[in-house]
């Protein structure tokens, strides 16, 4: 099989493209690589990787990367609510407008599995203690309407011989060979780490987290359950849903092992509070977490050890807003 990753240069991509390699599928990585060119160069030699640089909206070299491919998992988008209001114009043109016509040539090229990254956050806050996949969508932002906008094109063209199935991730945790720092547990555990302080926003707000390696299980388990499992289907991805007050506490305990941590508190207007259920995944299809919170911030910790995030609190690469600010992308 031959898989076509959009956005393959990403955070999560960046741990599941060598995962995907590990398996023996063969990979295209299509990307901007705004984040660094070389995040592939210890896997140059694998005949069975193709690196392409080039912009999603363009389609004729979208079409020559997905000639012969046989699935599509689909990770590309301007990430984040901050980095999309940064330029709502772009943010709409790459996570909405070339969607569908990507979903239309995917479709002509015979591709036969299609997985999309929507997110969780097209839920809206709800009051319900378990937000499940039939739960009416009510997204506060445009980044999280326009998931939502995807999910409905997609299941438009879905087929017997195009196997549609979308993934609504919680927020990711833990290292990664293309870091972000600027997601909740990895932000505490930076602060902590390094400052020896965790400035905790809040503190009530749900927040529903993956590990990283659970978020790249996920997608290759769906890659590999049988079509009628995962066809038309929508599936919730968040293992762990605690308060941000809880993760703090988790951060500080882990990195207070090797030095002290104190939590700040301060008010927050930041009302988003998100607390999915992830059932239907383990029910359907066998697949639960094997990760936790404390080992995201451990993995961290030992990366930070090793010198694998140099300059962490300063470098724009951990940190997609600041480098979108600095690439300017039109």
């Amino acid at each position: 099989m031959h898989i076509l990753v959009p956005g393959g240069a990403g955070y999560v991509g960046s741990r599941l493209v060598p995962a995907l390699l590990d398996k023996g599928y063969a990979v295209t990585v299509f990307d901007l690589f705004l984040y660094g060119e070389h995040l592939f160069d210890d896997l140059k030699k694998n005949p069975k990787l193709t690196q392409i640089k080039a912009d999603l909206r363009d389609m004729s070299a979208v079409e020559k990367a997905m000639k012969g491919c046989n699935a599509v998992i689909h990770l590309a988008c301007i990430s984040n609510d901050p980095s999309f209001e940064l330029n709502p114009q772009l943010g709409k043109e790459i996570n909405l407008d070339c969607f569908e016509p990507l979903v239309k040539l995917a479709k002509k090229l015979k591709v036969q599995r299609f997985i999309y990254a929507s997110s969780s956050s097209v839920y809206g806050v709800k009051a319900e203690p378990n937000v499940t996949e039939d739960m009416l969508l009510e997204p506060l932002t445009d980044y999280s309407r326009f998931k939502a906008d995807c999910e409905k094109i997609l299941m438009k063209y879905v087929s017997d011989d195009f196997i549609c199935t979308v993934l609504r991730p919680a927020t990711v945790c833990g290292y990664g060979p293309r870091q972000r720092l600027d997601v909740v547990v990895n932000i505490l555990t930076n602060l902590a780490y390094h400052t020896g302080k965790i400035k905790v926003m809040g503190g009530d707000q749900m927040r529903p987290n993956i590990h990283i390696e659970d978020m790249v299980r996920a997608y290759l388990h769906v890659l590999e359950s049988p079509k009628e499992l995962v066809n038309r289907e929508t599936f919730n991805v968040g293992y762990h849903n605690h308060t941000v007050m809880q993760l703090s506490k988790m951060v500080q305990k882990v990195v207070g092992k090797k030095r002290p941590v104190e939590l700040v508190v301060e008010i927050s207007n930041d009302n988003r509070s998100y607390h999915v259920s992830s059932e239907k995944m383990a029910r359907k299809l066998g697949f639960k977490a094997q990760f936790t919170i404390e080992n995201a911030v451990e993995d961290l910790v030992k990366a930070f050890d090793a010198g694998k995030i140099p300059d962490s609190m300063n470098d724009i690469r951990y940190y997609n807003i600041k480098t979108m600010k600095a690439v300017n992308l039109q």
